[in-house]
Order: structure tokens, then C-alpha cells, then sequence
């Protein structure tokens, strides 16, 4: 039995875009990520202190946590976008060799 590829091998005429936006976004990332190492290493009693029932380690944690994951949606969201755009079917390759 034969198998096929998946998916095509096109040209990706958003991949400009969607490297600025992730390095952008990576930079985002890590300015967030550096201030949780600074306070840690530089005022570690910070850490400890309380916010309702949990440290602000705990709440810084899992707020870079969930701000990861937002990034992650927000870049598939302009990526998915851009590409829509930028990614223009040629109607001359539809229906050629397979």
C-alpha cells in the first residue's frame, strides 16, 4: 500500500511575518520570565510574600504559565490570519500531478 505525503511542500509567503511576530513575542516572553528571575535573585523575601492564599512565587508561576499560553494563541490567531492572506493559491497547481 502507498501513501502520499500529508501535505504539500508550497512556498510560505507569510514566513516573514510570522518570524517577526514570534521573535517580537519571544522577547515579550522573556523580558516577563528575566523580572521573575531578578526578583528571585535580588529580593528573595518578595517571593514569600502572601496574595490571598498563595506566595507571589506561586502566582508569578503560573501567571507565566498561563501568559505563555495566551502568547500561543494570540500568535496562532495572526499567524493563521497572515497566512489566509499572504498564502495565495495558484489555480494553476490545483488539479496537477499528484
Amino acid at each position: 500500500m502507498l501513501h502520499g505525503k500529508a501535505t504539500k511542500n508550497e512556498v510560505d509567503h507569510a514566513s516573514k511575518i510570522k518570524t517577526k511576530i514570534g521573535m517580537w513575542m519571544f522577547l515579550l516572553y522573556t523580558l516577563v520570565y528575566a523580572g521573575f528571575i531578578i526578583v528571585t535573585v535580588v529580593k528573595p523575601e518578595l517571593m514569600g510574600t502572601d496574595i490571598g492564599y498563595l506566595n507571589l512565587a506561586i502566582v508569578y508561576g503560573m501567571g507565566l504559565i498561563v501568559f505563555a499560553l495566551i502568547l500561543a494563541l494570540i500568535y496562532n490567531a495572526l499567524c493563521s490570519k497572515f497566512e489566509k492572506k499572504l498564502n495565495i493559491i495558484d489555480e494553476t497547481s490545483v488539479g496537477g500531478a499528484e
